[in-house]
Formats: structure tokens, C-alpha cells, sequence
């Protein structure tokens, strides 16, 4: 089904938590079974030595196998869909995943999507779900609370039934990526949101797949601020697509 795959990772300010990231990609690399694979990072604007960091790994990176890899820098930070969409006006092949380089899902979890064939000719775009009944999520009560009340609003203010809109692993058939963010306006958290009310203006469906996710430390998210910022986010899409 999946024949060719570009990955795309957004960075800002990741020169911290690189190592291990890069580390994770080589051993994903060396099983990548038969896919063709192209990996784009896009730095949004980093301020420490991530874009640095990158282009080093790239240079000194060893495989057998015959991966592409891009690097996208942008002048200033724009936010998480400002990068992947830059990231994804650059893949080339047929299938798109979008994730986060912190790895709270692992590259990993394809593999087991295309394994135990959930990725279908029935639907073309693919959402982690952290609230599938067979995921299993690691994260502290409080986190928890603040993505059912976000989930609560989004279904009630936008009338999405996309359980969790917000977890970074996104699966997309190359045209439909293409499609959706070439029009996509929100390049903050909300960005997700905005994704799904275009793809549904559009009739693409999307199923949503279990992960395996864990919290990693250092996250970007700010747990009061940010909460703030995508409620008036939604109210902002609210007006401007229905």
C-alpha cells in the first residue's frame, strides 16, 4: 500500500533533546524494510544550534540505503504549521507523515499501521488518536483534563468528531497534504483544527489510528497560556469556515 514515504519534522529550539531524536532515525532507517523514504526537517526560526546540529548529522550520517534528506530553514518563527507547511510544499513522494521530533511517537508506529493493515485504500488521510481504545498514552492527569476540555470544545464550538485533532503523528496521501495546507492560514496549535475543517470541506475523511505515545519533558506546550490561545483560535475558525 505505502510504497514511498516523506517524513517531515518541525524544529525550533531542539538543539537539547537532538541526540537522542537522531539516534531514533538511524534505527529507523536500518529497517526500513522496502519503503522509499525522504526525511525534511524544517527549522522555524531556531535561536540555538539545532539548524547546525541537522546539517551535521545529514553530513555524517552512514546507511546502506538510499534515503533523501532535506532541510528547510525559515528567517524567523512562524509556528508549527508554518513549518510543516513548508515541509510539505517540498516532499515529493506519495504518502506524507507530519511529526513531532521529540519521538512521543515513534517512527515506529507506521511499521505497525501498515503491518497490521490499517492504512486502507478506503481512506487516504490518517490521524494518531491518543484516545483510541487501543492506544496506550503516557501523560500526567493535568495534561489529561486540558486535551479532554480542548476536545470538548472543538466538538462543541466546531462540530468535529475527531476525538484528538491535536497529536503530532498525521498520515497523508501526498494530494491531500498538498490540498490542505496549501490553504492552510493558522500556523499556531490551532493549526491541527483548521486541517481537519479543510479536508471535511472537501469530503476527505479521516480515520483516526492508535499510538503508542509518551510525554516527553521540555515540551514547547505552555499549559496555561496556550490552552488561551487555541480557544480564541477556534472562535477565529469558527467564523471563518462555517
Amino acid at each position: 500500500m505505502i510504497k514511498s514515504l516523506s517524513i517531515i519534522f518541525p524544529v525550533f529550539n531542539e538543539e537539547l533533546r537532538l541526540k537522542s531524536s537522531f539516534n531514533h532515525i538511524k534505527s529507523f532507517l536500518k529497517k526500513k524494510k522496502k519503503l522509499k523514504i525522504e526525511i525534511i526537517f524544517v527549522d522555524d526560526g531556531s535561536k540555538d544550534d539545532s539548524y547546525n546540529l541537522i546539517n551535521k548529522f545529514i553530513k555524517n550520517f552512514r546507511s546502506n540505503y538510499k534515503t533523501k534528506f532535506k532541510v528547510i530553514k525559515s528567517k524567523s518563527n512562524l509556528g508549527k504549521g508554518s513549518a510543516l507547511k513548508l515541509g510539505v510544499k517540498k516532499a515529493k513522494y506519495d504518502w506524507i507523515l507530519t511529526t513531532d521530533i521529540d519521538m512521543s511517537v515513534s517512527l515506529f508506529q507506521i511499521y505497525s499501521w501498515i503491518e497490521k493493515k490499517l492504512v486502507n485504500k478506503k481512506h487516504s488521510v490518517y490521524f494518531g488518536s491518543r484516545t483510541h481504545k487501543k492506544s496506550i498514552v503516557e501523560r500526567n492527569f493535568f495534561r489529561k483534563i486540558l486535551g479532554d476540555i480542548g476536545s470538548f470544545l472543538i466538538l462543541t464550538i466546531l462540530n468535529i468528531k475527531i476525538r484528538d485533532t491535536q497529536c503530532g503523528y498525521k498520515l497523508y496521501r501526498r494530494r491531500n497534504a498538498k490540498f490542505a495546507f496549501s490553504k492552510l492560514q493558522n500556523c499556531g496549535f490551532e493549526h491541527d483544527i483548521e486541517l481537519v475543517l479543510l479536508l471535511k470541506s472537501k469530503n476527505i475523511e479521516i480515520k483516526e489510528l492508535p499510538v503508542k505515545w509518551k510525554h516527553k519533558d521540555n515540551s514547547k506546550v505552555n499549559i496555561l497560556l496556550d490552552p488561551l490561545k487555541m480557544f480564541i483560535g477556534i472562535l477565529i475558525l469558527r467564523f471563518r469556515h462555517l
